[in-house]
């Protein structure tokens, strides 16, 4: 049976969530580790048939030809779920991957959840919420204790300022956070508008930043940022630049007061990573995410996410998580069509176990 895909999106304005940044970067990957397959798949000659509600961004993104061609071969098929249609009269899918905006959409996944069980479900709309207010995004990871795990892995200290910019600085001094300090959009919504950041150098510049906002202490991290992708129970980390130490240097001997960054990596988007130094550039302990991976998909209940970590600088075993993001762009993940597939099968093979049992 050969299944059409056919894409629909309602509101062709709808902006993509958590968009990836679109700078000059370098990938260098860590590892990747894909459970075995079973032979058989798929069973009994069955399809797998995934839908899919997605912006048409990020379809175009994700749905890349590799994908698909090698989600064929394994016998997986991608169908756009129709928005304008009641999803229940859909289908059958055997697995539905969503990421739209609204309280609505909220409620049809959730609805679809209760009245279908039977159907894997990526991932529960409410676990997804959580990741969309900063204030909120990064509890899972202080709440943890890893400093026995090759590493010491914790979250930068934070204030939330709701409104009022004119109490930024007395909010600030009460904290004890400790300048520049780096000022982010409080709803990770995927605008353009939500992944802009500033920095803040002294008391007076302060004053002019926009609530709602999360204040983060700057950590020096050598300009090198770590992008941990998470699929199910695999794992693979690239390299990122970042925004660069002397930056904050530069901009402090300046006087300057607000510094914006509309992407984190663009000030270093031209540097030399082939220079870049050992210590710096040197990825994380394997063990060390292995663990902290397996805590956040159990404590978030989610399975498609990536963490950007950065590595305090002269301190090898010292990890700050700064951001987490759901279903992040994968496409620009090496060898994500072959990673994604797998995960897909093993979902179905992991449903029909159960039944069987």
């Amino acid at each position: 049976m050969r299944l059409k895909e056919e894409m629909s999106c309602r509101n062709e304005d709808e902006r993509e969530e958590f968009s990836e940044q679109k700078l000059n970067h370098h990938h260098q990957p860590l590892f990747f580790t894909t459970p075995t397959l079973e032979p058989g798949f798929p069973l009994q000659g069955k399809p797998v048939v995934v839908g899919y509600a997605l912006t048409s961004k990020k379809t175009k993104s994700f749905l890349q030809p590799k994908l698909k061609d090698q989600a064929r071969i394994k016998g997986i098929f991608f169908v756009a779920i129709d928005q304008s249609k009641p999803l229940s009269d859909q289908g059958p899918f055997d697995v539905v991957m969503h990421k739209l905006l609204g309280k609505e959409w909220r409620q049809i996944i959730e609805d679809y959840r209760q009245t279908h069980p039977e159907v894997t479900v990526l991932d529960p709309p409410d676990a997804i919420q959580h990741l969309r207010n900063r204030q909120f995004m990064l509890q899972a990871v202080a709440d943890l204790n890893l400093s026995d795990s090759y590493g010491k892995v914790g979250v930068p200290r934070q204030l939330v300022i709701k409104k009022d910019a004119s109490s930024i600085p007395d909010a600030v001094a009460k904290s004890g956070l400790i300048l520049p300090l780096v000022a982010k959009p409080l709803i990770a919504d995927g605008s353009a508008k939500s992944h802009e950041l500033s920095l803040a150098f002294d008391q007076n510049s302060l004053q002019k930043l926009e609530p709602p906002l999360v204040l983060q202490e700057f950590v020096n991290h050598g300009g090198v940022l770590f992008k941990v992708y998470i699929v199910g129970e695999t794992i693979k980390v690239v390299r990122r630049f970042s925004l660069p130490d002397d930056v904050c240097k530069r901009e402090l001997s300046k006087n300057a007061g607000v510094y914006h960054v509309p992407r984190v990596s663009c000030a270093a988007a031209s540097a030399d990573d082939a220079n870049l130094d050992p210590h710096v550039a040197e990825l994380p302990p394997r063990p060390l995410l292995e663990k902290l991976a397996k805590e956040l998909r159990h404590r978030l209940g989610l399975r498609l996410f990536n963490l950007d970590i950065i590595r305090e600088h002269g301190c090898g075993d010292r990890f700050y998580v700064i951001d987490i993001n759901y279903f992040p762009g994968y496409g620009k993940m090496p060898g994500y069509e072959h990673i994604f597939t797998d995960f897909l099968l093993n979902l179905v093979q992991g449903k029909y176990k159960k039944r069987s049992c």
